[in-house]
């Protein structure tokens, strides 16, 4: 492994002056289960780690009915499964970090280093995107916010910029009659990349007959996590039916822009973000009804 500096920030400024200082050449170091890999296996070169789990902020993790879901961009992914109130309120959400790794990987992975990461296949992204998270980014001019599906520019690459550096994730809370499903297929059952991910949520009407509104997202299918407006707005209004579930699935299909590689073709992908699509739906309206 190279060699580098290893700094550990106890505050937003001090960790946002550091980055600055060092620009691209600085990297942040949360859970570790990405960037300690390539920076030993030659594929990221760094002068600084910079560790930012002393920073009150970014170990945030509040959940209630009013004001939803806050989760600080170092919190683990086992201690947003394990508070059941929070897996109760968010499904679709547990349905993501329950996948990333094993019991030993969920321990240190976090929300904020698989977006950072920025992987076309991470499997917490599409998640994020249909339960409309949003990024909350600090940074040399204070903080911003941004939708999770505008985060990732491409392989490897996000918005932020010199001296930002992400804090944490807001999560409205639940609305009434609304479920969420995540699907990913793998060639096998764990510890594997997702070949196709599929994130979908769904509002209902009080009467659990039509859709009032749905967000579907897609992973590993194109350079960055995809948000399929045109197959949510498919459904939105429209009666539940096999029928509408499938226009939305083909419209998934429509904006997929998947590569061959040894994990299967562009054809298979495109398959299976169809089939991935109509029964993450049907989950998504499941679990809606379940709420009501």
């Amino acid at each position: 492994m190279q060699a580098f500096d290893y700094a550990s920030a106890r505050t937003v400024d001090e960790a946002v002056s550091l980055l600055a200082q060092h620009g691209e050449r600085a990297r942040i170091l949360a859970g570790g289960t990405d960037i300690i890999v390539q920076v030993r296996e030659g594929r990221r070169s760094v002068d600084l780690l910079l560790d930012i789990k002393k920073i009150p902020e970014v170990n945030q993790l509040s959940y209630d009915p009013i004001n939803g879901l806050r989760i600080g961009a170092a919190v683990p992914c086992y201690k947003i499964y394990e508070q059941a109130e929070i897996a109760t309120a968010y499904p679709g959400l547990i349905d993501a970090v329950s996948l990333i790794g094993g019991i030993q990987i969920q321990g240190r992975a976090t929300l904020g280093g698989n977006l950072c990461n920025a992987s076309p296949a991470a499997d917490t992204i599409p998640a994020l995107i249909v339960l409309q998270a949003t990024c909350l980014i600090a940074g040399p001019q204070g903080t911003r916010e941004v939708p999770v599906e505008r985060f990732c520019t491409g392989p490897g690459r996000t918005i932020l910029q010199r001296g930002e550096f992400l804090l944490s994730f807001h999560l409205p809370p639940p609305q009434k009659h609304s479920g969420a499903r995540y699907l990913r297929f793998i060639p096998r059952n764990e510890m594997d990349i997702a070949v196709v991910g599929v994130g979908a949520s769904a509002v209902l009407n009080e009467a659990h007959t039509r859709f009032v509104s749905a967000r579907i997202a897609l992973g590993a299918v194109a350079p960055t996590p995809l948000l399929a407006v045109e197959a949510g707005e498919i459904l939105a209004g429209k009666e539940i039916s096999e029928e509408n579930i499938q226009r939305a699935a083909e419209a998934a299909q429509a904006i997929a822009r998947p590569i061959s590689d040894m994990r299967g073709t562009a054809a298979y992908r495109r398959h299976l973000v169809g089939v991935l699509t109509r029964r993450a739906l049907q989950g998504a309206i499941q679990r809606a009804k379940k709420e009501a």
